[in-house]
């Protein structure tokens, strides 16, 4: 069973949002300090997986061999810089689809519990939104940090207004990271 697990957000998490969506790998740009932050995870042992809502896919944006160029490009350079995604899950539907797998529901999180064995309970969610965090909560993850490098003060309100508690607010992805390596093995 895996019990050093991470689990990130992708966008407003590892690289700029955008509310046009990031529909192509012209158009990703990573956060500062993200790719620094994905090398100490990967160096302290643990196994990152990042879990995205991609509705870009059903709004016809972009398509999934698209978005999966994105992504074999991000762990590339994820790689290159010394660190290691371990899988990536999406979900590429509507925010009214009402699908199992689309932040907040816990659907993403089930997936990579199914193909990992992943001990939930000790794994960490990092993002940058509300639906993140209530999404590591309904999942039953053990801990939660919000990043600062998206829709931080959304959130926080938000998430007040759920009574939904966070272990740690972050600066960016690096602050995370460090709070990361404080954990107990």
């Amino acid at each position: 069973m895996l019990k050093k697990v991470v689990f990130l957000d992708r966008d407003g998490t590892i690289n700029r949002d955008s509310a046009a969506y990031i529909k192509d790998w012209s158009e990703f740009e990573f956060l500062p300090r993200s790719i620094e932050a994905l090398r100490h995870l990967t160096a302290a042992g643990f196994t990152i997986i990042v879990i995205t809502n991609q509705s870009a896919v059903a709004r016809k944006l972009i398509s999934v061999a698209g978005l999966e160029n994105i992504h074999s490009n991000m762990k590339a350079a994820v790689k290159s810089g010394g660190g290691k995604i371990s899988d990536i899950f999406f979900c590429p539907h509507l925010p009214d689809d009402n699908c199992d797998c689309r932040k907040p529901s816990p659907g993403l999180f089930l997936q990579a519990y199914q193909k990992y064995q992943i001990d939930l309970p000790a794994s960490v969610m990092v993002g940058d939104s509300a639906r993140d965090i209530e999404s590591a909560h309904n999942a039953g993850c053990g801990y939660s940090i919000l990043v600062k490098t998206g829709n931080y003060q959304e959130a926080r309100l938000h998430l007040a207004d759920m009574n939904l508690g966070i272990d740690y607010v972050a600066a960016d992805l690096c602050d995370a990271a460090e709070w990361c390596m404080g954990l107990s093995p």
